[in-house]
């Protein structure tokens, strides 16, 4: 049966992300519903797997644990940085979101943890590391995948 979602569907849906804290992340609610192809990598493989055998018009809730998520903080990805690597006029404050130079690699996004007045720790795990997700989800549509 093709209106029920197997881990090749194409999958149009609608969705709310918050944390247990009541945090909202992002919803779709408010806007045309997302499609994608089951383990395309556009999504956690930890949300697919809670798709599987729903069919259109399913609406409801589940939840995602971290290591079906974005794992927990590795202690290893808090960097610590010499506060006048910054430069002076450079406001930072904890927190904060900056992104930094990661050599072929381009850019990575680091969240500022701690200030001293001579080290900067930045963060750069996952903004969601350690987090349980929560899903509200509307299946709107599913069909073979081309």
């Amino acid at each position: 049966m093709s209106d029920v979602i197997s881990p090749t569907s194409k999958v149009s849906l609608k969705f709310a992300l918050s944390t247990t804290d009541g945090r909202e992340i992002d919803s779709t609610f408010d806007r045309d519903a997302v499609s994608f192809v089951m383990g395309d990598g556009s999504l956690l493989p930890g949300f697919e797997k809670h798709l599987v055998g729903l069919t259109p018009g399913f609406e409801g809730t589940f939840s995602v644990p971290p290591e079906d998520a974005f794992g927990q903080p590795n202690e290893l990805n808090f960097q610590r940085v010499a506060r006048d690597l910054f430069a002076p006029d450079q406001a930072i404050e904890v927190g904060l979101v900056m992104n930094f130079a990661n050599g072929p690699e381009g850019e990575i996004a680091g969240v500022i943890h701690e200030i001293t007045d001579s080290e900067v720790v930045v963060n750069f795990n996952h903004p969601l590391a350690g987090e349980i997700l929560n899903f509200n989800v509307l299946i709107v549509a599913v069909e073979p995948a081309e």
